[in-house]
């Protein structure tokens, strides 16, 4: 069997006003609804950057913007007679506007999903352990905004 090398780009894209994150639903072979994040190929000549922003873009219809990188996951599957190493750049982003839509082919569903109900919608335990580390940066980034400043000479 050939092994081959795919890498992907994608995100957990997060309404801040509504604390909720975007999700694709996809089949399986068995026919059951498996919810994710969305990601898709690099193409070429695209940094993971802009694929995380067009992969969203194309299965979601949101327009997402990166606040800054997650993480990377990688995963062995196979698929056509090969052995695939797959390797996905994930990003944390911020909803900048759009409408879901599930007009890709790939998709199935695409939904806003609530924040505490992220670990039991999310399909795979990489996926849900990125989306926690997501939700904690974004404690750390409103808990500095919620800082009072403190003034000078006291």
């Amino acid at each position: 069997m050939t092994a081959v090398d795919e890498t992907s780009a994608g995100g957990v894209v997060i309404n801040i006003a509504r604390d909720k994150v975007v999700l694709i639903g996809r089949l399986d072979r068995r026919g059951r609804l498996l919810w994710s994040l969305p990601k898709g190929h690099i193409e070429e000549g695209e940094t993971p950057e802009q694929t995380a922003v067009r992969e969203v873009g194309e299965e979601t219809g949101i327009v997402g913007e990166i606040i800054r990188p997650l993480g990377t996951i990688d995963y062995w599957f196979v698929a056509e007679r090969r052995r695939i190493h797959k390797t996905v750049h994930h990003y944390l982003m911020e909803e900048r506007g759009g409408d879901l839509s599930d007009e890709d082919v790939e998709v199935t569903e695409v939904d806003w999903v609530a924040l505490d109900e992220l670990e039991d919608r999310l399909a795979y335990a990489d996926e849900r352990r990125l989306v926690r580390k997501a939700l904690e940066l974004l404690e750390v980034t409103r808990g500095k905004q919620d800082l009072p400043v403190e003034a000078d000479g006291g």
